[in-house]
């Protein structure tokens, strides 16, 4: 009998997709499966469950709960010497990764994934010591996205991230980052507003932010904007949205597996949502590091 692991955030997004949770257990008992359901307590406890869960040899780990919440389960995945199969139930404000796989919400069609048990092998991308399976990033976004409240991701969900980007935009302006990149034996100098290293297209709500990212080819997509001026800026945000803005005269786009930013100023970074240590950072990818359910 297949044994899962169910790691739900109840504290995740509105908290409304977590009242499916238990009809979740209820339908995958009646398909002969044997489930467990253990409620998040508190930060790095679903890095805990992660690591425990691969260590007592279930079969697949599901997880409840927003980016940050599949961040720290992916983070204990990958300390295991052996991995479970991974599955996301979305229920946080923006849900990248889920939205990407085309993960369904209903809960019935949820569990027709897991009784079909497809899936696929997936990229991870690391930063030093830790983990991120969708984004690194720092400067400008991670900037914007840590100024919306709790509350505001709550009720207006990625749409608090773009009244805020809004809010901010004029001073960010006037607050270039100097950075030094090291890339394929080569060093760079520049002066840049924000950078995002990318696993799959989707950030920030973004549908094709990197519109040439896959999941599984062992590559990461790493987006570079420089310090410009107001209307080149506001450009390629508006291109972002179609993801027309891969060319764009003040976008630096390259597919990386692994490389180094310095910088001398106290920037932070950000991984998968969650806040993760300054930079310098040296970030590198692990090739098809784990396998998830996909519909």
């Amino acid at each position: 009998m297949e044994k899962i692991q169910i790691i739900c955030n109840p504290n995740a997004g509105r908290q409304i997709i977590q009242k499916n949770v238990p009809k979740l257990v209820e339908l995958l008992k009646d398909g002969k499966k044997s489930v467990d359901l253990t409620y998040t307590k508190g930060k790095f406890h679903a890095e805990d469950l992660g690591y425990e869960s691969c260590s007592k040899g279930y079969d697949l780990i599901i997880t409840v709960g927003g980016d940050g919440t599949i961040n720290e389960v992916v983070n204990g995945m990958m300390k295991s010497h052996t991995k479970s199969k991974l599955a996301i139930y979305p229920a946080g404000s923006v849900n990248d990764f889920g939205n990407y796989l085309k993960i369904p919400k209903n809960i019935e069609d949820f569990s027709k994934i897991i009784m079909k048990n497809n899936s696929m092998k997936v990229d991870v991308g690391a930063s030093d010591q830790r983990y991120f399976l969708n984004v690194a990033a720092a400067g400008l976004l991670p900037e914007v996205a840590h100024k919306v409240s709790s509350e505001a991701k709550t009720v207006l969900g990625k749409f608090a991230y773009y009244i805020e980007g809004i809010k901010e935009f004029s001073k960010i302006m006037f607050k270039p980052i100097n950075i030094k990149l090291y890339n394929d034996g080569c060093e760079e100098e520049k002066e840049i507003l924000f950078f995002i290293l990318a696993n799959s297209p989707s950030v920030g709500g973004f549908k094709y932010v990197a519109p040439e990212a896959k999941v599984n080819d062992g590559h990461l997509d790493l987006l570079i904007v420089e310090h410009g001026d107001f209307k080149d800026v506001a450009s390629i945000f508006v291109k972002a949205f179609t993801g027309s803005h891969a060319k764009h005269p003040a976008l630096k786009y390259l597919q990386v597996q692994k490389f180094t930013i310095h910088s001398d100023e106290a920037i932070d970074l950000d991984l998968d949502g969650e806040l993760a240590g300054r930079l310098p950072a040296s970030f590198r990818v692990e090739n098809q590091a784990l396998d998830i359910l996909i519909p």
